[in-house]
């Protein structure tokens, strides 16, 4: 799956996974997240902290149809002791910020999702 993003110069092409490294890494450099986590969770069993090769596991892309804006949803564990809905709203934000930075586009949607809390130490 591509995603394409249209400009006065023309159109882009960038691949899901290429987006999901980009997300994985803005989303794992917020303060209380210990990593990203599979969203197939009942699949692939407990939630564990995937590695960067593996953050397109951890996010879910869509574009939608009749506002060409992207949908994101992530999947991450927390730290304990952290307010959970705090984190999500950094998250939220890092994301945004990031990607308009980086692709020059706007997310539509950013769903997070805590699959797990973790102690930072395990």
């Amino acid at each position: 799956m591509t995603v394409k993003i249209k400009n006065e110069y023309g159109r882009i092409d960038i691949s899901k996974e290429a987006l999901a490294t980009v997300i994985g890494n803005a989303t794992t450099e917020c303060y209380g997240v210990v990593g990203m986590a599979s969203k197939n969770i009942v699949k692939d069993g407990l939630a564990v902290v995937l590695g960067k090769e593996n953050y397109a596991k951890g996010v879910t892309l869509r574009m939608e149809e009749e506002s060409d804006k992207l949908t994101v949803e992530l999947y991450v564990i927390v730290s304990i002791g952290v307010k959970v809905s705090e984190v999500c709203l950094e998250i939220q934000k890092k994301v945004q910020y990031v990607f308009a930075k980086t692709f020059g586009e706007h997310v539509n949607e950013i769903n997070v999702f805590v699959q797990g809390v973790k102690g930072l130490d395990n």
